[in-house]
């Protein structure tokens, strides 16, 4: 569904007059050493030795959701209440270029931020987040351009529907097509089950539109009477969506009680929720686990117990070439980064390091370091955090 212009929804765009500097707390002293001198070492959670890589503070927030980066190398993160933030290169600075109205109860944010194929030329960011409209509340996608170290000709490109009460599951993850031409987006369950198996709805769906927000050209559910917009179906709340290296798409994401799972994600494909999971209810009650036979596309990976998936990231980069290709996930209810082996088109369990606080958004940087961005949320203090090699 095309929703048209942003500016038809009260929409404030605010701008810093200039830099500010990142502000400290009062109750970490790493923490207010950041803000102060840029980066520092951070206080390690757990033993030195349990992790294989040095970590560096690079900037702390209130409950960022994702992080993304610029061809120069600043950095875009995005606030729950709404707020999108830029970063100087180093972390140092920071401004607000635009406030969303965002509908942040429960799991409501301003949620992923991905520049546009192309930034270089047309300075575009695409981005989502969660607003109440008539009827209820969903995801929205949307886009904007960067000019001026504001974001200026916002709108709204997609609405996942039904909008329906409650405030879990929007989902909300952005990924481009290998070419530039697609756009595939995730739209989650709202805790409601059923509509992922529902042929209209494109909720619990992978979602591929153009870059305009409108189903994308010969889908391969349209003729079965699917939404022209729908991509694959039956998931519940997809936090991660990665193409790797070879153009397979990858994604991650929440099961109940037990079953996170980790999808090569097909086209046309049947992900099994609710009718199939490698978990249970919540209230105990059994869901039938994946089994050969049973029509639904089964996880290249699951956990049990869960690990709580945020970001999905594979890594392209050289300064851990031991890692060259493969996934990493956020941790949230784990407080874990976790790693997991790609090999075409299998997966299969590699690392899990506890990182001592819930990992919403895993990237990785223009230097080809790994970044980890804590929630804020239960305790984790909502820091930037770059990881490499040891020395």
């Amino acid at each position: 569904m095309h929703v048209g212009l942003l500016a038809l929804l009260p929409v404030a765009l605010i701008a810093c007059s200039g830099n500010v500097e990142a502000p400290g707390a009062d109750n970490s002293a790493v923490q207010g050493a950041a803000m102060q001198g840029g980066a520092t070492q951070r206080a390690a959670n757990v033993p030195a030795g349990a992790r294989p890589f040095a970590e560096t503070v690079i900037a702390d927030f209130d409950s960022p959701w994702a992080v993304a980066f610029l061809p120069d190398r600043r950095m875009l993160v995005s606030e729950k209440d709404g707020r999108m933030l830029m970063l100087s290169a180093d972390g140092r600075t920071r401004r607000v270029i635009a406030t969303l109205p965002v509908d942040s109860a429960g799991q409501g944010a301003l949620m992923d931020i991905v520049p546009a194929p192309g930034f270089a030329q047309n300075k575009q960011v695409y981005f989502s987040y969660s607003a109440a409209g008539d009827g209820g509340k969903g995801v929205v996608l949307a886009r904007g351009v960067l000019a001026d170290d504001r974001l200026r000709q916002i709108e709204a490109l997609f609405r996942a529907g039904p909008l329906v009460e409650g405030n879990g599951h929007y989902s909300g993850r952005i990924a481009f097509s290998p070419d530039g031409k697609y756009l595939f987006f995730t739209a989650g369950d709202r805790q409601k089950f059923t509509p992922a198996q529902d042929k209209q709805a494109t909720l619990g769906k992978v979602l591929r539109l153009t870059l305009d927000g409108k189903p994308a050209p010969d889908n391969p559910l349209a003729a079965q009477g699917f939404n022209p917009a729908v991509w694959s179906y039956g998931h519940r709340n997809l936090l991660g969506l990665a193409f790797d290296a070879q153009g397979n798409l990858w994604e991650q994401e929440m099961g109940p009680k037990g079953g996170d799972e980790v999808n090569l994600i097909l086209p046309g494909r049947n992900y099994g929720w609710p009718n199939a999971s490698n978990g249970s209810h919540y209230d105990g009650r059994d869901i039938p686990d994946h089994k050969p036979g049973d029509g639904y596309e089964p996880p290249k990976v699951s956990w049990n117990p869960v690990i709580s998936p945020g970001g999905l990231m594979i890594y392209a980069g050289n300064r851990f070439p031991q890692w060259k290709g493969d996934a990493f996930i956020g941790g949230l209810s784990s407080t874990s980064l976790v790693r997991v082996d790609l090999n075409g088109t299998a997966a299969s369990k590699g690392d899990q390091w506890d990182m001592g606080a819930r990992i919403r958004d895993v990237a990785e940087g223009p230097d080809g370091a790994i970044y980890v961005l804590e929630d804020g949320d239960d305790g984790s203090q909502g820091r930037l955090i770059r990881l490499d090699p040891r020395s």
